[in-house]
């Protein structure tokens, strides 16, 4: 009997002590992984939070950038760490969900293998043209290309990426063709689109904004379903009759298994972040906007993205692997 009662009590210590330690996240260092490159926008955000947290909790965040593989490296590393609290990541509509279309195997599964926390993010994309060709609308754009299959190019920032699927889209729904041009980065295909390399790219808005100036460039459009209010101006395809949509979106992630809690503890802490009034100024700065949600609609938000992917993927005929 007094073994049993101990027992009872020891295992009631532990779960008393196990939800405390979830309710004081983070009590050591959390690493913050970031599936790409320093200055892309997952790393820009991860900073701006891994700071806020910081000076919040007084515990150190440190962002760790595992480039490679569209993003399916440091997206893996998340994955495979241990489901302690200690590991979390920021990833995107590639990794999570377009990717599982485009790779015949990936080392994780995103259903299994990761816990989602919320939606941090999104940024419009913008349809955008050389001058030269001589259209003002994205109507125009559509019968220009309509008329003249194959005749057009458009840059993208890679086989697979958000900028050629949302390019395809638009072909399809046009029922017309686009000759492909990748680029390494948006830059790259911004220098291409100015120098008439290509004639047209649909790229973060945040490449292309900064290239109005030159005049050999012009915006006919945003991805998003409705205007965006950083660029109210501007239509979205939607009005112009092209049923595209192709904002890039970031996400907060953590292995799976990690106590039910201890999402919630995080979730609260990043959400306050990402809208606290010195985050949602910098984010404008870089025409992005905090979109925090729960891990069920970050779900129903992955499942959207492959519904509306998977047809433009299967008629324009991409694989990566």
């Amino acid at each position: 009997m007094k073994r049993s009662v101990v027992a009872a009590l020891t295992a009631v210590l532990f779960c008393t002590v196990a939800a405390t330690a979830q309710q004081q996240w983070p009590t050591a260092q959390v690493r913050i992984v970031v599936p790409f490159g320093a200055g892309a926008t997952p790393d820009i955000v991860a900073r701006l939070i891994a700071d806020y947290l910081h000076d919040k909790t007084q515990v150190p965040f440190v962002v760790e950038n595992k480039p490679g593989a569209s993003g399916n490296t440091g997206t893996d590393a998340v994955a495979k760490a241990a489901p302690d609290g200690s590991t979390i990541g920021i990833s995107i509509g590639g990794p999570l969900a377009i990717n599982t279309l485009l790779f015949s195997n990936l080392p994780y599964d995103p259903k299994k293998d990761l816990t989602l926390i919320t939606m941090l993010v999104t940024q419009p994309s913008a349809l955008a043209v050389s001058t030269s060709l001589g259209v003002t609308t994205a109507q125009q754009l559509v019968d220009l290309i309509k008329a003249n299959p194959g005749k057009y190019a458009y840059g993208s920032i890679g086989t697979g990426s958000l900028s050629q699927l949302a390019m395809e889209a638009i072909a399809l729904k046009s029922g017309t063709k686009l000759v492909h041009v990748p680029y390494s980065s948006s830059p790259q295909a911004m220098t291409a689109l100015i120098r008439n390399d290509v004639q047209m790219v649909c790229l973060p808005a945040i490449s292309v904004t900064p290239q109005l100036s030159s005049g050999k460039v012009k915006i006919l459009a945003v991805s998003t379903a409705e205007r965006s209010a950083l660029l109210p101006g501007i239509p979205t395809l939607k009005e112009a009759g092209i049923d595209v949509e192709a904002d890039a979106w970031s996400g907060l992630i953590a292995p799976a298994g990690i106590p039910e809690s201890m999402v919630e503890r995080i979730r609260a802490l990043v959400t306050e972040a990402i809208t606290s009034r010195a985050i949602r100024e910098k984010l404008t700065a870089q025409l992005m906007e905090p979109i925090p949600d729960t891990p069920a609609e970050f779900r129903a938000r992955i499942d959207a993205d492959i519904a509306r992917w998977t047809p433009v993927i299967e008629a324009a005929k991409i694989k990566i692997q």
